[in-house]
């Protein structure tokens, strides 16, 4: 560009395209840059990212309560029809607590309680002086109470879209991020609304449509609470929980891209029976329980003294296992290794644990109120042990698999997603990679 000397410049004539289209290329860059490192702290926004277009789509279900033998027990075609045409786990062992979210939030994340923050369905946080209730919606929502990265975030934060109906941590912005599609918990949804609402986002055009689905059914766990794990009702329950499957395969199935689709069924925990004319274990026969806040389930009981007290703590435990012959108290510190237990003001001062089939109350007037069925053993307990069935695109068919741990369900999922894993694991890639079909 020549301009005569003595020419009056209009410098806003010329500067102004220029720095709009230097602006217009800084954003070029920072976009670019955003997709090329896979980094979006807020998540996708409901729109996929261009790299995550053409990944696989994965269903992730949990039937809680669904025991690891009942498909060997009852008709369940719909599942029997995905372990034949994927691969299923011989059963599922959970994390200790065998109780629904520890449990389902260590499947989101690939962590132990200790790791992750949800040591049990009720726990104090010491620190702020709060306590976590599952019924508490404030709390359930309150993101302050869950460490570790859930699936639904390792994808939003790599620009894949997710939804969820349904699963422990969802309705909580978990660093920040919730999976673009979610909903609060309500079990007055039928799970066919249920069903219905995920093929409807699987119908969604490819930008916006999720390629991460959770999808939760209760049905099993409260009949089995409520009648017993062998009862008519809960018979009818693993029924209408199978149709709920079948409603979604036959979704699926009129998919022009199903063949791109994965899903994984699992349960959190299995469910146990009380064994007739045991006699509960009345802790409160044997200890004080003052000054103390008891959660109890019948299968377990937790002590959270008022204040810390580790000499009181050991002399109850200590009273406790000389008293019972069908259980026995732990401290943090004699806590078995395998159930990951560390020092965290989060975990119980004092846990009481039956041995599979028995009892442990605080009080007599509790006698005649526990459930029909229960969760809550430890976790090495048959009965506690749960489903696990995969099967789709990127899935074998006919893998034999013996007993697997629900923290490597996390690096299977990333895996078939194609995604980074969160920077700390407990679960092991290794241990699910032969499930994987070879990468094309």
């Amino acid at each position: 560009m020549e301009i005569e000397l003595g020419t009056k410049l209009d410098v806003n004539r010329i500067m102004k395209p220029r720095i709009i289209m230097l602006l217009a290329l800084c954003l070029c860059v920072v976009v670019t840059r955003a997709i090329a490192s896979g980094d979006y702290p807020n998540g996708s926004g409901g729109i996929n990212a261009l790299q995550q277009r053409d990944k696989p789509y994965l269903v992730l279900v949990s039937i809680d309560g669904f025991n690891w033998d009942y498909m060997d027990k009852y008709p369940t075609p719909n599942l029997d029809r995905l372990a034949i045409t994927g691969s299923k786990a011989e059963r599922l062992i959970p994390v200790y607590p065998t109780l629904t979210f520890p449990n389902h939030y260590s499947i989101a994340t690939g962590l132990y309680p200790a790791n992750h923050g949800i040591v049990a369905n009720s726990f104090p946080d010491k620190q702020r002086d709060r306590w976590y209730f599952i019924h508490d919606r404030e709390m359930v929502e309150d993101p302050s109470f869950y460490a570790g990265e859930p699936i639904w975030v390792t994808a939003e934060t790599q620009g894949m879209v997710s939804a969820a109906f349904y699963f422990v941590g969802t309705e909580a912005a978990i660093q920040g991020v919730s999976p673009s599609h979610w909903r609060s918990y309500d079990d007055d949804v039928p799970g066919e609304a249920r069903v219905d609402q995920v093929l409807d986002w699987l119908a969604f055009p490819e930008s916006t449509r999720p390629h991460l689905y959770t999808l939760y059914f209760e049905d099993v766990d409260d009949h089995s609470h409520s009648h017993g794990r062998n009862s008519s009702e809960n018979v009818e329950a693993i029924k209408r929980v199978d149709s709920y499957i079948g409603r979604l395969l036959e979704g699926i199935n009129r998919l022009p891209y199903k063949d791109r689709i994965n899903i994984i069924v699992v349960s959190d925990h299995g469910q146990g029976a009380y064994l007739e004319n045991q006699q509960p274990f009345i802790v409160g026969d044997h200890v004080g329980l003052d000054e103390m806040t008891l959660i109890e389930g019948g299968s377990y009981l937790f002590m959270h003294f008022d204040q810390a007290d580790e000499e009181r703590a050991g002399t109850i435990a200590d009273t406790i296992n000389e008293n019972w012959a069908h259980g026995s108290a732990y401290l943090s510190s004699t806590a078995p290794v395998g159930w990951k237990v560390d020092d965290s003001p989060r975990f119980p001062d004092v846990m009481l644990i039956p041995d599979q089939g028995y009892a442990v109350l605080s009080s007599n007037d509790k006698v005649g109120k526990i459930n029909a069925g229960d969760h809550g053993w430890a976790p090495g307990s048959a009965d506690m042990h749960g489903l696990f069935i995969a099967s789709g695109a990127n899935i074998k068919a006919g893998v034999e698999l013996g007993a697997i741990h629900n923290i490597d369900i996390y690096p299977l999922m990333v895996s078939i997603l194609g995604l980074a894993p969160a920077a700390k694991l407990d679960g092991d890639p290794k241990k699910l990679a032969d499930l994987l079909k070879p990468d094309p």
